[in-house]
């Protein structure tokens, strides 16, 4: 080297995209670390166990909270969801339907009941239709109007699913299946519904949950005592003993029956992924 010559500086090394990624991640962790420490330090555990965890008050819920109002809740929903799916798959039929009339009917009929709250729907059933059509009963009594203010809600989101899982199959399969003399309409159900059916299960274990949730809105329909869900149960325990250790226990009970089906749909979810793949 020279004496005019500099000598080079070494460069200086920064932080690589990796230990970014990991400096980032790792400073999250404290964030919610910490986070999770004061909401424990500043909670007032003994109030809340006072007012939601009573062992004597949820003691004495057992066994109708399990054989009573779960069993209601989970016959609303069946009910609901079968109603559901039987007019969801209509309902996207015609909307698939070159027949201009039908994709109207069927398009102003998501619009609606996929746009109302379903407490409106329910107050409808049990309000509007009585004095729409005086003496007229629903067949089943709650159970019949449960079924069918679910199954209302539910066949507006269940329409579009199918229409989506129908559309998924490759139309080759209602080719080959026209090939070998099916009509039109044997070639829809033998062929291409089943298959609807396979894709769009994920998405339909989904709607059952949300049924299932939304059944607590059959009070509205002026439930007996026979009658009562889960979140009715609840609310009248909490107000006979003033507590809402009642209203605790069935939030768990949801969870009883939502956890696992959300497992399912995982499993569900990923197995049509490998097969897709």
């Amino acid at each position: 080297m020279t004496a005019g010559d500099v000598p080079l500086q070494p460069k200086k090394k920064g932080l690589t995209r990796r230990q970014k990624r990991r400096l980032s991640r790792g400073a999250q962790y404290v964030v919610f670390v910490a986070a999770v420490i004061a909401f424990a330090v500043s909670a007032d555990w003994g109030r809340l166990k006072n007012q939601f965890a009573q062992g004597d008050i949820a003691r004495q819920m057992f066994p109708d909270v399990i054989t009573l109002a779960l069993k209601n809740t989970v016959l609303y929903t069946v009910s609901g969801f079968a109603l559901g799916v039987l007019l969801g798959l209509v309902v996207a039929l015609m909307r698939l339907s070159p027949v201009g009339p039908y994709r109207w009917v069927a398009g102003v009929y998501i619009e609606i009941f996929r746009g109302l709250p379903a407490l409106l729907i329910f107050i409808f059933i049990g309000v509007a239709v009585p004095l729409a059509f005086p003496g007229t009963e629903i067949v089943g009594g709650t159970y019949g109007k449960a079924a069918l203010g679910l199954g209302l809600i539910g066949a507006a989101y269940i329409a579009e699913t199918f229409r989506a899982g129908i559309q998924a199959v490759p139309k080759g399969q209602t080719e080959a299946a026209r090939s070998l003399g099916f009509s039109p309409t044997r070639a829809l159900f033998s062929i291409v519904v089943p298959q609807a059916f396979r894709i769009v299960l994920p998405p339909l274990t989904n709607e059952f949950i949300m049924l299932f949730k939304d059944s607590s809105l059959v009070l509205l329909l002026g439930v007996t005592l026979q009658e009562r869900e889960l979140s009715k149960y609840g609310r009248d325990l909490a107000s006979t003993t003033a507590n809402s250790t009642p209203i605790l226990v069935a939030g768990l009970c949801y969870l009883l029956v939502t956890v696992p089906l959300g497992f399912v749909v995982r499993r569900l979810e990923a197995k049509t992924q490998e097969a897709a793949g």
